[in-house]
C-alpha cells in the first residue's frame, strides 16, 4: 500500500541473532562472560541471578548512546569493525576510551551544548557499564526500521541488548573506534567530531518533529 513503507533514512540492518535463541548466552552467563573476557579481553560486571551480564566502560572503550533513528545516520561514519549495539530503541556506538569526558566540551564547540536543545544523547565512560549483548550468529542480514524493542530475525528479544555490528574475537577493538585524534587525519580511526555532530543533528531533528515542527522547519533549525 502506498505510503506505508518507512523512509530509507530510518532503517537499520537486522541485529545479529544470538546462538540457539537463549541457550548459550541468554541462560548460561558463564559462557557469555568467558567470550567477552577471554576472547575479547573486555571487563565485565558479574551478573546477579536473573540479571544480564554487563560490560565495563571506560577501559577499552566508551559508549555513545542515542535513539536508534539518530544512530542510523551515524553508521556511515564508522569503520567496518566499529561495534554497535541495540537495546530498547536505543543505539549504543562504541567510541574510544575517554570520549565520554570529551563529549560536553565537544558539544559546546559544535554549538550543540545549549541546555535548551535538550539532546537525547549520553555517553558512558569510566565507572559506567552497559548490558552485554548475546554472542551473535556469524551471518544474518536484512533491514528493518528501529522500534521500541530490539527484534532479531527470529522474533522479539524482549528488550535484551543485541549486536547490530558485533566485535570480532581476537581483534583489537581500539583501532576501529571513533576518536578525537582522527581530526588530524592520522591513522584510519573514524572521526569522533563528525560522529557526534551527526547524531546531535539527528537528535535535534527528532525533537523538532515531536514538537510538531514541519519538515522544512526541522531542516532549517537543525542546520542553523
Amino acid at each position: 500500500m502506498a505510503g506505508t513503507a518507512p523512509p530509507a533514512a530510518s532503517t537499520v540492518p537486522h541485529p545479529r541473532r544470538p546462538f540457539d535463541s537463549g541457550s548459550e548466552c541468554g541462560r548460561r552467563p558463564g559462557r557469555l562472560r568467558h567470550w567477552y573476557e577471554n576472547d575479547l579481553g573486555w571487563a565485565t560486571v558479574p551478573a546477579a541471578p536473573g540479571e544480564p551480564l554487563r560490560l565495563v566502560t571506560g577501559g577499552r572503550f566508551d559508549v555513545l548512546e542515542v535513539p536508534a533513528r539518530a544512530g542510523v545516520r551515524a553508521l556511515g561514519h564508522l569503520a567496518p569493525g566499529s561495534p554497535v549495539a541495540l537495546q530498547g530503541g536505543r543505539m549504543r556506538l562504541l567510541v574510544a576510551a575517554g570520549s565520554a569526558e570529551e563529549l560536553p566540551g565537544l558539544l559546546d564547540w559544535l554549538e550543540w551544548g545549549a541546555p535548551a536543545l535538550d539532546l537525547d544523547l549520553r555517553a558512558l565512560g569510566a565507572g559506567g557499564a552497559m548490558d552485554a549483548p548475546a554472542r551473535p550468529e556469524p551471518a544474518v542480514t536484512g533491514v528493518r526500521p528501529p522500534s521500541g524493542s530490539a527484534d532479531g530475525p527470529g522474533g522479539p528479544v524482549q528488550g535484551a541488548a543485541v549486536w547490530l555490528r558485533p566485535p570480532e574475537s581476537g581483534c583489537e577493538v581500539e583501532a576501529s573506534l571513533p576518536t578525537l585524534s582522527a581530526m588530524g587525519g592520522v591513522g584510519g580511526a573514524p572521526d569522533l567530531v563528525r560522529l557526534v555532530n551527526t547524531v546531535a543533528t539527528e537528535c535535534h531533528r527528532i525533537r523538532l518533529r515531536r514538537a510538531g515542527r514541519g519538515p522544512e522547519d526541522c531542516q532549517a533549525l537543525a542546520s542553523s
